[in-house]
């Protein structure tokens, strides 16, 4: 009996620690041409990182999956963008801000530092940023 609430102690002592972030789950990007899930990166549980799962116009005009044709690197331009690694290796901040990450842009095929945090009326700030220079995109929940 005494090993059983010793682990019921830990379990609760445990959990505040594994408690999901605000800013994890699903989110719209601007216009909802996409759907990318943020989650804790794998292997590493104290980043967070985001693939696109869902795109509206997921196939080119031939009915094949949209590609990563403007990746610098020719090896990774024909990946599908519908489970492409979107963002990667956010830290946290405090609850519901994280910064140091990096963001892809599958358009340019430029990947940008970028930050994030969740805005009082529960959409989502994403910034990406050049130097000094940062520009925004406020996602929302589907």
């Amino acid at each position: 009996m005494r090993h059983l609430l010793a682990a019921a102690a830990l379990a609760c002592a445990v959990s505040p620690a594994l408690a999901a972030d605000p800013v994890e789950g699903e989110w719209l990007t601007p216009g909802g041409a996409a759907k990318v899930h943020i989650a804790p990166c794998q292997g590493r549980p104290d980043r967070l990182c985001g693939a696109i799962v869902w795109l509206r116009d997921a196939l080119d005009k031939a009915g094949r999956p949209v590609r990563d044709t403007a990746n610098p690197d020719p090896a990774l331009r024909g990946r599908a963008l519908v489970g492409l690694p979107f963002i990667r290796d956010f830290r946290r901040v405090e609850t519901a801000r994280w910064t140091g990450g990096k963001i892809y842009d599958p358009q340019t095929g430029k990947t940008y530092d970028s930050r994030l945090r969740l805005n009082p009326d529960g959409t989502l700030k994403l910034e990406g940023c050049v130097l000094v220079v940062c520009q925004g995109q406020t996602w929302r929940r589907p």
